[in-house]
């Protein structure tokens, strides 16, 4: 079990299984027909798994275009749990399909926020990949088209997915089990 800042990590999703997973999922991606596809990273914690998986779908054959939104979703400038946008996507999705990529679909209201902004802008299609998926967690009516993984219900860190800034580095995901 690694040892990270002073604290023990269960290794959940290794590094090597996440690259095979990756390269699946931009196959998966690459297999549909897409209208100048616009990829939007959600930020902050996917920004690990969006540009793995953006280089794969390279490889996969596709060229999207890449943009990045931030989102609140934990109380920073929001009120009774409203999302906002603090920074937005320069691109006008209007007419295209979208990809949206985050790192984990958990309670589902950031992903069904960005969706229908998107819809909202006039895109012509919007479907999401994310590398996490916790169903248990869900409180609204969304899905992921593609998913990396079903992960059990743990507060996760590492692959870019953070518990106080820290351990984004990883190149695994993991579970922190208390202080070596």
């Amino acid at each position: 079990m690694p040892v990270v800042r002073g604290k023990a990590i269960e290794i959940l999703f290794s590094a090597s299984a996440i690259a095979r997973r990756n390269l699946e999922l931009a196959k998966d991606i690459a297999a549909h027909d897409y209208t100048d596809l616009l990829v939007i990273a959600i930020l902050k914690g996917s920004f690990v798994f969006a540009a793995d998986l953006v280089r794969a779908m390279h490889d996969a054959g596709l060229a999207p275009e890449v943009e990045f939104i931030t989102i609140s979703s934990y109380g920073k400038g929001t009120t009774s749990g409203e999302l906002k946008v603090l920074r937005d996507i320069d691109s006008n999705p209007n007419g295209r399909d979208v990809l949206l990529i985050d790192d984990i679909l958990e309670s589902g209201k950031t992903l069904k926020f960005a969706r229908d902004l998107m819809i909202g802008r006039g895109a012509k299609n919007v479907v999401i990949a994310t590398l996490l998926d916790k169903r248990m967690r869900r409180q609204s009516a969304i899905d992921a088209d593609f998913v990396g993984f079903d992960c059990p219900d743990h507060f996760v860190v590492g692959y870019g997915m953070d518990v106080g800034h820290a351990f984004r580095e990883l190149p695994f995901v993991g579970v922190v089990t208390g202080d070596a």
